[in-house]
């Protein structure tokens, strides 16, 4: 989990913690906005500009309420010619989960097919199960009233 940050799609990356403080790989992939998704989320460098969200890695967790804004920020981002990390202690699973919601509402794929498009890039990417759940339910219930 250590291997850097990786690219998901044009101008968007997952990675973790230690990721998110390197100025050598946010620099190389001209990182402007930052996704911060774990328990002690909070804005770490002045230069760039931050989402903080406050979530535990439990299958409990509802990251299904945060999926709006995080979809607003990375998409205003991108569409401005940002490039943005998504990153949460391992980028493993919460970072996986919102970038996973996300591409399931600017693409038509659904849940499944946006964690292996995800996997492809990043193999250590698996949400947890409640996690898995909430996708899921995002994919039947939210975005078929879209």
């Amino acid at each position: 989990m250590g291997n850097g940050m990786n690219k998901i799609l044009p101008s968007l990356y997952i990675g973790n913690f230690r990721d998110a403080k390197d100025e050598k790989q946010l620099t190389e992939n001209n990182i402007t906005h930052i996704v911060s998704v774990h328990d002690n989320a909070k804005k770490i460098l002045e230069d760039k500009e931050y989402l903080c969200i406050v979530a535990s890695d439990c299958p409990d967790q509802d990251l299904i309420k945060f999926f709006p804004q995080i979809n607003k920020f990375i998409h205003k981002a991108r569409l401005e010619g940002g490039s943005v990390l998504v990153h949460c202690l391992a980028g493993v699973s919460r970072s996986v989960t919102v970038t996973a919601a996300y591409i399931m509402t600017v693409t038509n794929l659904g849940w499944r097919d946006s964690l292996n498009c995800i996997r492809g890039a990043r193999s250590v990417a698996n949400p947890n199960f409640g996690f898995q759940k909430q996708l899921q339910s995002y994919e039947s219930e939210q975005l078929e009233e879209v």
